[in-house]
C-alpha cells in the first residue's frame, strides 16, 4: 500500500470535492448497515451533515470503524462526530459544506437550530481508487 500521491489526491478532489453521494457502512452487533449519504471530500476525509441521534451516529459511537464506497473508490475510516453544525469550532468546514450542498442545504430537511444537527467526519485510513486503468492502493495514515 502506498501513501496518498498527488495524482490520487487530485482524482479524489475532482470526484468528491463537491456534493457527492457515497455509501456509508457501519456495524451494530456484528450486523452491517449501509446507507447513501451526501458527502464532501477534503484532505483525507469525507464530511456529512447528519443527525446526532440517528442510527448511524449511534452505531459509530459504539464502533467508529466505517467503510465507504462511491464512484470507483472504496475505503475504510474512522467516524468522528464533530458536534453541532453551528458551533464555533466547526465554522470553517460548515461554510464549505454550505457551499458544496447549496442546492439542497436549506430545503427544510436540516434544522440548524437543533444542537443534534451535526457534522460527521470520516477520517480515511486506507482505500482503493480506480481511474482510467490505474489502481491506487492508498494508506491515508502515512
Amino acid at each position: 500500500m502506498e501513501r496518498l500521491s498527488e495524482e490520487a489526491e487530485k482524482i479524489l478532489n475532482d470526484r468528491f470535492g463537491r456534493d457527492s453521494i457515497i455509501a456509508l457502512a457501519t456495524t451494530e452487533d456484528g450486523i452491517p448497515y449501509v446507507r447513501n449519504v451526501n458527502a464532501f471530500y477534503e484532505d483525507k476525509a469525507f464530511y456529512v451533515i447528519t443527525y446526532g441521534l440517528s442510527n448511524k451516529m449511534k452505531q459509530i459511537e459504539k464502533n467508529p470503524v466505517v467503510a465507504i464506497s462511491g464512484d470507483w473508490f472504496t475505503a475504510h475510516g474512522e467516524g468522528i462526530n464533530l458536534g453541532y453544525f453551528n458551533k464555533k469550532e466547526n465554522a470553517e468546514i460548515a461554510e464549505k459544506l454550505r457551499t458544496a450542498f447549496a442546492e439542497w442545504i436549506d430545503n427544510g430537511h436540516n434544522d440548524f437550530n437543533d444542537v443534534n444537527t451535526c457534522i460527521l467526519c470520516i477520517k480515511l485510513t486506507d482505500g482503493l481508487l480506480l481511474s482510467h486503468g490505474t489502481r491506487y492502493d492508498i494508506d491515508f495514515c502515512k
